[in-house]
């Protein structure tokens, strides 16, 4: 059985022919091979280890079942489709609500499980039935609009939580990592958000110099003055062990206000391959349904261990459009920097030390772009919200989602915020597309042209959208 992980040596393995792309299937010197891995893990970084802070779990854990998700899903697409599987930032808001709900670590890995396995057969199904299913069920302005709703649910949590730790160390955080997503090119404007985190230790420590302690809320939300960066935790830490595991609890409340993140996992994943079949030259439909699959299996591995759900990241892709390096090989050295970070505490106490004021000013740029990736979503795929087929059923689920509406069903039964907004979009759109009449319906057609091309030959507007949503 062809595992892909077998490579052919591209040229003299040193520098590619120019215009020259090393394929999948092939790998330059392990040396180099070795240090493109050390380049993806960077990429990778300054979401993958931001997002478990956020959700209130283990970092070490986080980088380390990255790593595994990374290898599970390199073997079941059989090495043809080069991607990193990160930790996921779609379910940063979930986790601020099922904690909000008085849930544990465990209840939100355990919501976080189901929705892996709701992931892992999506995938099937798309298998079985080709990626049509999944636009007939979430046509863009579904999709867009759950998107945007689960970013935009976020903005209280950056505003009460993170900001108030310290306003002016996130504002000039806010504001150098959002010249360094504009200013910088290549490779160094895929790593913004670490750039912003180191920009962000440095000031904290040097304001810490020069004025002293903050009198400010600190991480648990009690007024104390406070070190800005406090590194007492780091000295402590040992250079080798394995990180904390649990297992997952599971709430049917916690599991509701999860499932609709499965919409923005399924999209996300569907543009990344498609993205990177188009780069490759390589058409990968056949590989959609795996892909969707073995990310689902990858999340459910690493919450039943107590680790957060992961995804493929646009980081990496843009890693490969720069170097035009799509070797597997490289992202199997990458799994394995991440395994050999996750069994080193001080790495993980050095994470867990972030200032607050600093991932107020991450967080506002974070969590803005997230909703404006459902705005993508519309644009690329050409939705016209002066149709009010569309208009009214996005329009409520929004509000209802950014603005945790609630709706109580028993005393002990309710859905809200994320989850009742997903369930007013999808339920919404799908009922008055029933009841409406004909000239509605046609002004958009049921497919996703974005990604259905899956199903039908790929042209230049296809190739053009599927770089447009690799760059989100």
């Amino acid at each position: 059985m062809d595992l892909g992980v077998r490579w052919k040596l591209h040229g003299d393995g040193h520098t590619p022919a120019p215009g020259a792309v090393v394929r999948p299937d092939e790998r330059l010197s392990w040396p180099r091979t070795v240090g493109l891995g050390a380049q993806h893990v960077v990429a990778m970084f300054g979401a993958s280890f931001v997002a478990p802070v956020l959700m209130g779990l283990d970092p070490n854990l986080a980088i380390m079942m990255s790593g595994v998700a990374t290898v599970i899903f390199l073997l079941a697409t059989r090495g043809r489709v080069p991607s990193y599987l990160g930790c996921s930032l779609s379910f940063v808001g979930v986790a601020a609500v099922i904690r909000a709900q008085g849930g544990t670590s465990a209840t939100v890995t355990g919501a976080v499980f189901v929705v892996g396995v709701a992931l892992f057969l999506v995938g099937l199904a798309v298998q079985r039935f080709g990626a049509r299913i999944i636009h007939a069920a979430m046509p863009p302005i579904v999709t867009g609009a759950v998107v945007m709703l689960i970013g935009f649910n976020l903005a209280p949590v950056t505003a009460s939580v993170y900001w108030p730790q310290d306003q002016w160390t996130a504002l000039l955080v806010m504001l150098f990592t959002g010249l360094a997503v504009v200013c910088l090119r290549g490779f160094w404007s895929r790593i913004a958000i670490f750039l912003g985190l180191v920009f962000g230790y440095g000031i904290s420590w040097a304001f810490d110099r020069i004025f002293g302690k903050i009198h400010s809320a600190d991480a648990s939300g009690k007024l104390t003055d406070h070190w800005r960066l406090d590194l007492s935790a780091v000295g402590k830490a040992d250079w080798i062990g394995l990180p904390h595991f649990h297992g997952p609890s599971f709430q049917w409340s916690a599991v509701l206000v999860a499932l609709p993140v499965v919409i923005a996992l399924v999209a996300e994943n569907a543009g990344h391959v498609k993205a990177v079949g188009e780069m490759t030259g390589e058409p990968l439909d056949d590989k959609l349904g795996t892909a969707i699959s073995a990310d689902g299996i990858g999340s459910m591995l690493s919450t039943a261990v107590g680790g957060p759900p992961n995804t493929t990241y646009s980081e990496n892709i843009g890693v490969m459009a720069a170097t035009r390096v799509y070797s597997t090989a490289a992202y199997w050295a990458a799994a394995g920097f991440a395994l050999l970070f996750g069994i080193c505490p001080k790495f993980g106490a050095i994470v867990a030390a972030i200032p607050g004021g600093v991932l107020g000013g991450i967080t506002v740029i974070l969590y803005g772009m997230i909703g404006l990736l459902g705005a993508q979503i519309w644009i690329n795929s050409k939705v016209d919200l002066r149709n009010p087929l569309n208009l009214v059923p996005a329009a409520a689920g929004i509000i209802i989602g950014v603005g945790n509406v609630t709706m109580k069903f028993t005393d002990t039964f309710s859905l809200s915020g994320i989850a009742l907004g997903t369930l007013v979009v999808i339920t919404g759109y799908h009922a008055l597309r029933a009841l409406a009449p004909a000239h509605l319906k046609t002004q958009e057609p049921l497919l996703d042209s974005g990604t259905s091309s899956y199903d039908e030959e790929s042209g230049t507007t296809a190739a053009r959208e599927a770089d447009q949503r690799a760059g989100s």
